[in-house]
């Protein structure tokens, strides 16, 4: 069984802390990010295959970073992560290509059934695609502009 790989990108030192945590006490594989470069850094050695991302960051925004994430894994399971949602609308969220959308302070066991259902989705569309399997490693996603 392939390891549970999750990546969690946020600017704000104490929720990547948390959510770290959380998440690796009950069994993920868990990288984290303070920007979105570092991130980018992450999934060209590292595949992830289900990331929580912080919308507002220095620099690329979670929006951007989504949609660089999305043309490069298309098929990775990607949720939004902010404490200022008047900034960006459901449907901004949409459109770059997230998942789900979660408002800080979120529900922790709300956000661990998403994830956990994330994953049981992504096995059940490998089992009934074999080719997804085969998708770029860590050694050859673009990531670039």
């Amino acid at each position: 069984m392939n390891a549970k790989k999750m990546l969690i990108v946020d600017d704000e030192a104490p929720m990547r802390d948390v959510l770290n945590r959380y998440f690796t006490r009950r069994g993920y594989l868990v990288r984290s990010a303070e920007n979105a470069l570092q991130a980018l850094d992450i999934l060209k050695e590292d595949r992830c295959q289900v990331m929580l991302l912080d919308l507002n960051m220095p620099g690329m925004n979670g929006l951007e970073l989504c949609r660089k994430i999305r043309r490069a894994f298309p098929i990775a399971c990607i949720f939004a992560i902010t404490g200022q949602s008047s900034l960006f609308e459901l449907a901004d969220c949409r459109e770059a290509g997230f998942d789900d959308y979660f408002t800080k302070p979120f529900d922790l066991n709300q956000m661990s059934n998403a994830v956990e259902y994330a994953f049981g989705r992504l096995d059940r569309w490998k089992k009934k695609q074999p080719v997804l399997s085969q998708q770029p490693g860590p050694e050859e996603p673009d990531l670039n502009d």
